[in-house]
């Protein structure tokens, strides 16, 4: 079964990246909640701005705030907040975990439902924005306009995700701005098949609901 908005291509892509992290590198990973971000992401990352808007998701392992770069991202962004809005996100999963990599969440129900989306958007993979630990981007599907609901939190730097949104590349629209300490331990859950897709938590984990908060 195709997966819409899967980001397995690059999952797999990717994998070729993480043999070859440097203990340096992997220094970088700390757990818990992270208000300091790594100096290999650009600048608009690394700098705390109050007028960024902040959605913030509740789920069955605990809070995730995510802080939004509605200047940089302002597609992808708009986007992800008529999905808050609508209520969209209230009763989906996190259906794919893999460890080391990312989680993704935004489209199916606990019973492994597709929900039913609204068009696709751009690719906005060219605002300069890495995927760096604690970034949230837009998955898709191997075409390159064709994110809509579904997104992921990179649990590592996936440099294998970067590119320019015309030839390749993930969009970065936000970052955890609390509860990082919630992803990991949502990275931790045992996966398996379900419903014919990989990688699936075993352990449904809930979006209980997803609001704007500023």
């Amino acid at each position: 079964m195709r997966q819409s908005l899967s980001i397995f291509t690059a999952l797999v892509l990717a994998l070729g990246f993480a043999g070859c992290r440097s203990k340096n590198e992997l220094e970088l990973y700390r757990p818990g909640d992270m208000k300091v971000w790594e100096t290999s992401n650009t600048s608009v990352a690394d700098e705390a701005a109050e007028s960024r808007p902040l959605v913030e998701i509740e789920t069955s392992k605990g809070r995730i705030v995510i802080e939004l770069f509605e200047e940089e991202a302002p597609v992808s962004v708009a986007n992800f907040l008529q999905y808050v809005k609508d209520g969209f996100y209230d009763g989906t999963i996190f259906h794919r975990v893999e460890p080391g990599m990312v989680i993704q969440g935004g489209g199916f129900t606990e019973t492994m439902e597709k929900k039913d989306t609204r068009d696709p958007i751009i690719n906005e993979a060219g605002n300069g924005i890495r995927n760096t630990r604690g970034t949230v981007g837009a998955a898709r599907t191997m075409e390159m306009n064709t994110a809509n609901s579904q997104f992921y939190i990179n649990l590592v730097n996936n440099s294998g995700f970067n590119g320019d949104g015309v030839t390749g590349g993930y969009a970065v629209f936000g970052r955890v701005y609390e509860g990082m300490s919630v992803v990991d331990a949502i990275a931790l859950e045992e996966t398996g098949t379900v419903s014919g897709m990989r990688s699936v938590p075993l352990d449904p984990i809930l979006v209980l609901s997803a609001r704007q908060v500023r």
